[in-house]
């Protein structure tokens, strides 16, 4: 359990200068990095990065002399998304991982409080029941973006070491893109399991409940999806090249409602830069195309619908957990 915050009123005597927000993002961040589950999580998505980058370093040498694929210049890229079957690539762990990481770290952000106490104590400090709602996400994020950043910057490391080659600076802004892409998708689960720690007395109930929201998005959402749509799919053999395209944005569209899609839709087109569109290409669109890699520019405007998305519904769970805790009574 999240340990009590009774020693936090040593901080607001008049002798200690940081305010109310900066101290609860300190005795946050040092809760969670004492905490098992934290500890365990790290491990895990540790040997995960570990296990993906000797598989790709094992198989780049294949990946960079194949000339048939307009990627095979990017080294660096080629470590997250170089693979030999065996396991996945970092991304596709990450998708999968980093919801249970985002959960782990916001599922009993208030309820534990409340049912310790000690949230009636803390908000009888000189402290605004916001800043005590966005200093319990801030320093789950905080953590989030150190481990990931240190991730990414060891496999910088290590392909350095090894091969010797610098990294391109449109390398570098893809892998960082790349980085705050996968900040913002644990944000969001964050953001979720914070809300349902608001909505839920029992920090049991609050992860029970997240998770299964995480399991309905990751397995069987596309299942009913591609269930609904075969129900209303005509013949294919009767339609014409425009419905088939109709059809098949629909649908991607309903695909893209689950957050996992979108994060793996822009995380695949900021790490492979031959990827010119997330959806289906008509033979006039493809004639007379080069196969060769995007600038960085036009694949960022390519997922950028993706990035807002993501954005658009982390804020919307935030506002929601915001929502029901200021008008949620503490003292019963």
């Amino acid at each position: 359990m999240r340990a009590p915050l009774l020693h936090i009123n040593n901080f607001f005597s008049p002798q200690h200068t940081p305010g109310s927000f900066s101290v609860i993002v300190r005795k946050e961040v040092g809760d969670h990095i004492r905490s098992w589950r934290f500890i365990v999580m790290l491990l895990l998505i540790f040997f995960t990065f570990a296990g993906t980058m000797y598989v790709s370093l094992t198989n780049l040498g294949k990946a960079v002399g194949n000339l048939n694929d307009p990627d095979h210049v990017f080294l660096y890229l080629k470590l997250l998304t170089t693979s030999d079957n065996s396991l996945p690539t970092f991304h596709i762990f990450i998708s999968f991982l980093g919801p249970l990481l985002g959960i782990a770290l916001g599922f009993d952000a208030i309820n534990s409080e409340k049912n310790n106490g000690t949230l009636v104590r803390l908000l009888a400090q000189p402290v605004y029941r916001d800043n005590l709602l966005l200093a319990k996400f801030y320093a789950a994020l905080l953590i989030v973006g150190t481990l990931f950043l240190s991730l990414v910057l060891l496999m910088m490391g290590a392909g350095l070491l090894l091969t010797g080659v610098p990294i391109e600076t449109s390398e570098f802004l893809r892998i960082l893109a790349f980085t705050l892409l996968s900040i913002i998708y644990v944000g969001f689960w964050l953001s979720l399991a914070i809300a349902l720690s608001v909505v839920f007395r029992h920090a049991a109930t609050s992860a029970i409940t997240a998770i299964g929201i995480w399991l309905f998005f990751t397995i069987f959402y596309q299942i009913i999806v591609n269930v609904i749509v075969r129900a209303i799919l005509p013949d294919p053999a009767s339609l014409q090249t425009a419905e088939v395209i109709a059809y098949n944005n629909l649908f991607m569209s309903l695909l893209r409602v689950a957050p996992s899609q979108l994060y793996t839709d822009a995380a695949t087109t900021l790490l492979m830069p031959s990827v010119r569109s997330l959806g289906p290409l008509t033979m006039e669109q493809m004639s007379g195309a080069i196969p060769s890699p995007l600038p960085f520019g036009e694949s960022l405007m390519i997922v950028w619908p993706q990035v807002t998305g993501l954005v658009a519904a982390t804020i919307v769970c935030f506002a929601w957990a915001y929502y029901f805790f200021m008008r949620r009574e503490i003292r019963t």
